[in-house]
């Protein structure tokens, strides 16, 4: 038994965790990567130990929301260790250092800053892979190639099919050696469990509270805990040259104020990307709206919209019930289709379909 089965096997004896089949099916890849792992010489080896070790094939584990894919990784890099983060954190961090490289004039920015991430890097672990970004596009491909050359085993969890990652992107033509990558370089697994934890975890939950005072806070903060294993981080959404910042991200849950969404100059583009990158929006503080903030009102009623066709998840905090929020003023008498929207969204089985 490989030492990610044992730790898995633990929690569940320890009632932490509830044995899924297919989750079951793909520990031996993770196995695998560990017992390779701690096989390898240590990198920078000079002498007799100069000699490239055999590439380790790293793993690229995809399937629907809430299945445990995020789970598995971090038990995972709890085990082995390595580097973990969410892939947009990734991105983001590698742009500042193109940033500050281009600085001192170097022709290949990319080339020193590849070099920076990988160095004694053994794993890295990146959750939640998805490319929606053109300049994202057209760094992955040489970044990762550069990292697996210098001896990085990559693990990646996605909701995506590797050949739908930057579907009907710009220029994609010149993304698809990256995919050709991944097929390459790391094991392709499907995690098949018909079962979406996230949901289940909902279930039967309250998930709208008004009013938004000290209770509805602190059973937010509650959900906000399970859902994100207490582990977050920012995440920057680029639609065009605008940049979209969401204050908290975590396991496909992405958490918010009202003003940072709808206080905010953003329009359907912005709420549509939002909906694609997120599964579930926690979103804090809807205030009484009335044509006294109706551009805020208007911003709203397109958020629940984006959210609503993309079957997202809204957990929320209200000054009021949905047909409450905004009883008079221009704009009043289309807020009666949000409202009914607002309530659909909270039946126990939304989004599963």
């Amino acid at each position: 038994m490989g030492i990610v089965t044992e730790a898995y096997e633990e929690r569940i004896a320890a009632g932490a965790l509830e044995a899924d089949a297919a989750q079951v099916a793909v520990l031996p890849e993770f196995d695998r990567i560990a017992g390779r792992l701690a096989e390898a010489k240590p990198r920078g080896l000079k002498g007799v130990f100069a000699k490239k070790p055999d590439p380790i094939r790293g793993l690229y584990l995809w399937g629907g929301v809430g299945r445990g894919k995020s789970m598995l990784m971090d038990l995972f890099h709890e085990v082995v260790g390595g580097r973990r983060v969410h892939f947009h954190a990734f991105m983001q961090d590698v742009q500042a250092r193109l940033h500050e490289a281009r600085k001192t004039g170097v022709d290949d920015a990319l080339l020193p800053v590849g070099k920076e991430i990988g160095e004694g890097l053994r794993l890295l672990c990146l959750d939640e892979m998805q490319i929606t970004d053109i300049t994202d596009a057209m760094l992955v491909g040489r970044l990762f190639k550069m990292l697996m050359e210098d001896g990085v085993v990559v693990v990646t969890t996605s909701n995506r099919v590797p050949d739908d990652l930057y579907k009907d992107g710009l220029n994609r033509g010149l993304f698809l050696p990256f995919i050709e990558l991944i097929k390459t370089r790391l094991v392709v697994h499907e995690l098949t469990s018909p079962r979406d934890y996230r949901q289940d975890r909902l279930a039967g939950e309250q998930v709208y509270f008004q009013p938004a005072d000290g209770a509805a806070h602190s059973a937010i903060d509650g959900i906000w805990a399970d859902l994100s294993g207490g582990r977050s981080e920012p995440l920057t959404l680029t639609v065009k040259t605008r940049k979209i910042e969401i204050p908290a991200f975590a396991n496909g849950v992405a958490r918010a104020r009202f003003y940072d969404l709808c206080g905010q100059p953003l329009g359907p583009a912005d709420y549509l990307a939002l909906a694609d990158a997120v599964r579930v929006l926690i979103l804090e503080d809807i205030p009484r709206l009335s044509s006294e903030n109706y551009n805020q009102a208007r911003r709203f009623v397109t958020l629940v919209d984006a959210l609503y066709e993309a079957r997202v998840r809204l957990i929320a905090t209200a000054a009021d019930e949905p047909e409450r929020l905004y009883i008079e003023g221009a704009g009043s008498f289309e807020f009666e289709r949000t409202a009914s929207r607002l309530r659909e969204m909270q039946a126990a089985d939304w989004g599963q379909g």
